[in-house]
């Protein structure tokens, strides 16, 4: 069974940064889609950011040029850098991972962090 452990999360200002990581607790498989989620209150959850072993990254629209999403040196994490947040940014964010890097949406989930931007 693959865990997902997210950290990272926090209370922060607008226009400030946050870095969150999420690592794998096993590192039998390869994690070859990792991707970052997101759910605001009373909203669905939405794709923030995508990373495959193959191809370029994914961003949601609302997030170009404000996010960046990498992959860690360990093997099995991801990285997601937050610039210039504002409150819509607010929510839970969810890492996701799947073995094929043909996978949109994994069965991996993490718990969630929370993020919260202050205006």
């Amino acid at each position: 069974q693959v865990q997902l452990v997210e950290s990272g999360g926090g209370l922060v200002q607008a226009g400030g940064s946050l870095k969150l990581s999420c690592a794998s607790t096993r590192t039998v498989v390869t994690l070859n889609t990792m991707s970052w989620y997101r759910q605001a209150p009373g909203k669905e959850r939405e794709l923030v950011a995508r990373i495959t072993s193959i191809g370029s990254p994914v961003y949601a629209d609302s997030v170009k040029g404000r996010f960046t999403i990498s992959r860690g040196d360990a093997k099995n994490t991801v990285h997601l850098q937050m610039s210039n947040l504002t409150p819509r940014d607010t929510g839970v964010y969810y890492c996701n991972a799947a073995v094929s890097a043909a996978t949109q949406i994994g069965a991996y989930w993490g718990q969630g962090t929370q993020v919260t931007v202050s205006s």
